[in-house]
């Protein structure tokens, strides 16, 4: 079972003792997968279609616990691809007419905007609400990437109005959620790993929100020591790169001049340098007759680099002296 469907379900668990806050979450399952059907007569009937049993439960739940009233579920399977579509009835006019003014999906007036966004936003003006209206929202169309790959949530709304509803609901708990349109439907998202673990706070999946922020954890640990192990490789490769310079440099010498004909504290270390290769420069400075420190072995040893290119540079010439003349 994937992380999402964890929370979703942890969600689907949690029911609002306050009917107001039961209110705001009906009305967010219903403004996402409800569907009102309006007769001759002007009766209405309510259907909640989802693909999930846990947002049917929850939703039969919900309106029990707030109009008394036990809704009809049937179970559609489709035989081609072996899945279920689970359906909530609501076949009394009169409840029906109840559950959509008292969700504000419908005014007074009996108007209800074409994306089934709320017809004002009282119902979620308290803080107790916003979060129940989220969670509704979040088991009916949101999803959560699986935070050892990611961070990521989002909520699925058809109709920007809808989608401005529930982004400023998110935004109302100091969080940064956006818009987004994809394939004709407007997405509420989250990115950032905090932001996403404040918001499962919100809605109430503290149990998921303590999974993740283990998970956020361990990766920040693994973070942190890959950094260091990188770190101290490219260090070890930066020494390692020097001292062979050196010892190229010193060889030169060598070769071209000999060692002695240096002065007498850049011969000693130079030789100290052949026969340690692989040892640190502070290390070095404590070998010496008269010990120096780190700066001190370094600034000599790039006297020696000079008096090698020097060197270079004069062998250089005078082959294309030679050449020349030939």
């Amino acid at each position: 079972m994937s992380f999402s469907t964890n929370v979703k379900k942890e969600l689907a668990a949690v029911i609002a003792p306050a009917r107001h806050c039961r209110l705001a979450e009906l009305a967010a399952i219903l403004g996402i997968c409800g569907d009102i059907y309006t007769t001759d007569s002007g009766a209405r009937y309510i259907q909640i279609i989802s693909e999930h049993d846990y947002v049917i439960n929850k939703s039969q739940i919900l309106i029990k616990k707030s109009f008394d009233y036990e809704s009809e579920v049937a179970v559609r399977y489709n035989t081609v691809t072996k899945s279920k579509t689970y359906i909530l009835t609501v076949n009394q006019s009169s409840v029906a007419h109840k559950i959509l003014l008292s969700t504000r999906i419908m005014d007074v007036n009996g108007r209800i905007k074409p994306d089934m966004a709320l017809v004002d936003t009282v119902g979620i003006s308290n803080i107790c609400c916003k979060r129940a209206f989220l969670r509704g929202a979040f088991i009916t169309s949101g999803s959560i990437s699986d935070p050892e790959k990611s961070y990521h949530l989002e909520i699925a709304a058809l109709g920007l109005e809808k989608a401005k509803q529930l982004m400023d609901s998110i935004n109302s708990f100091d969080l940064d959620a956006r818009i987004v349109e994809r394939r004709r439907s407007q997405v509420v998202y989250l990115k950032e790993g905090s932001q996403i673990t404040d918001m499962l706070n919100v809605m109430g999946a503290h149990h998921s929100l303590l999974e993740m922020e283990n998970v956020r954890v361990l990766k920040d640990v693994r973070n942190s020591i890959n950094r260091k192990v990188n770190c101290e490789t490219a260090n070890l490769n930066k020494t390692v790169s020097a001292a062979y310079k050196q010892i190229a440099d010193i060889n030169y010498i060598n070769k071209v001049m000999g060692l002695s004909k240096l002065e007498p504290h850049l011969e000693e270390l130079a030789r100290l340098r052949l026969q340690f290769t692989d040892i640190p420069l502070k290390e070095l400075g404590e070998k010496l007759s008269e010990p120096v420190g780190k700066s001190g072995v370094n600034h000599r040893l790039r006297k020696i680099s000079e008096i090698a290119e020097r060197l270079r540079e004069q062998s250089h010439q005078e082959e294309n002296y030679d050449s020349e003349s030939n």
